[in-house]
């Protein structure tokens, strides 16, 4: 990879990490369903005037706006409204990778490799031990709500293959039109579950770091990342691209103790090292067993 594409990479990297520092900066001014819907209108709106349309059936855009966008989002929101720690929901949203790896066998009849399994049984034992920290810092909910968030990105993973098979497709293209379904479905539930007097509150007291995590979450986070990602993707294998995003929880981590100064738990550096371990065994696994076998002569069942 050029040294240019390099540091592409690292920029998408410190985007998304960053991101769920934004994310929570939004959240004081603002209700998470609400600020779904108002992510996702900016980044549709005006693009969808700037970029054709691809021709992908409507009921994909659809099931990809409601499960990538509303439901993935919608959870996130609200797994850190409701206190999980920004940093720790860095990480625990990556397990979106096993949930990926459990559909796709489920409905699209994929095989596992061992290193799957393995890094499965990891990051779930990882998962096992940040789940029993619960308490004061990380609560019970927040974790269950960054789980069904992981959940919903991988259940728009499938949808995105669905995508693929209808030829060549501008993925980036296909967000921004995509980026039209999430704002109703995440107003009407705004109005159902936080209430007319919330939203007003939220319009009528809006400030510049409320406007500014928006234009962060809707033009950068979502429309700057996954275009450069989508370019990545299209210039270079997906096995050389796709373990950059192992570097997102480090950049959250990060940021969430630089700017909001938070401290995990042993137990839960603990989860997350395995959590982490197993991601990699899941992404260089396969090369590693391959790569020993070439050297040593010994065969391994796949």
């Amino acid at each position: 990879m050029p040294f240019r594409h390099l540091l592409l990479a690292l920029l998408i990297v410190l985007v998304w990490g960053v991101n769920f520092v934004v994310i929570k900066f939004g959240l004081h001014g603002i209700p998470p369903l609400m600020l779904g819907g108002l992510r996702f209108l900016t980044a549709a709106l005006p693009a969808v005037f700037l970029v054709p349309r691809p021709k992908v059936p409507f009921k994909l855009y659809l099931a990809y706006g409601l499960t990538i966008s509303v439901g993935q989002f919608g959870f996130l929101f609200t797994a850190i409204h409701v206190g999980m720690p920004t940093g720790l929901t860095s990480v625990v949203l990556q397990s979106q990778a096993f949930f990926t790896l459990l559909f796709s066998a489920l409905f699209l009849k994929e095989h596992w490799q061992i290193n799957q399994l393995l890094g499965l049984f990891l990051a779930a034992g990882g998962l096992l031990l940040i789940a029993l920290s619960h308490g004061v810092g990380m609560p019970i909910a927040g974790f269950l709500f960054t789980l069904a968030a992981a959940s919903m990105w991988a259940t728009g993973n499938i949808v995105t293959r669905q995508v693929a098979k209808h030829g060549p497709i501008n993925m980036f293209a296909f967000v921004i039109w995509a980026s039209l379904v999430p704002p109703i479905p995440f107003f009407l539930l705004s109005l159902v579950f936080e209430g007319p007097s919330a939203i007003a509150q939220a319009v009528t007291h809006i400030d510049l770091v409320s406007i500014a995590a928006i234009a962060y979450l809707a033009w950068v986070a979502t429309l700057l990342g996954y275009g450069l990602w989508s370019k990545l993707l299209s210039m270079h294998p997906a096995n050389k691209v796709a373990p950059f995003s192992l570097l997102v929880p480090v950049v959250g981590l990060i940021t969430a103790w630089l700017v909001f100064g938070e401290q995990l738990s042993g137990l839960q550096w603990g989860g997350c090292a395995l959590l982490m371990f197993g991601l990699i065994v899941n992404v260089f696994g396969a090369s590693g067993m391959r790569w020993y076998r070439q050297k040593f002569g010994v065969a391994y069942v796949s």
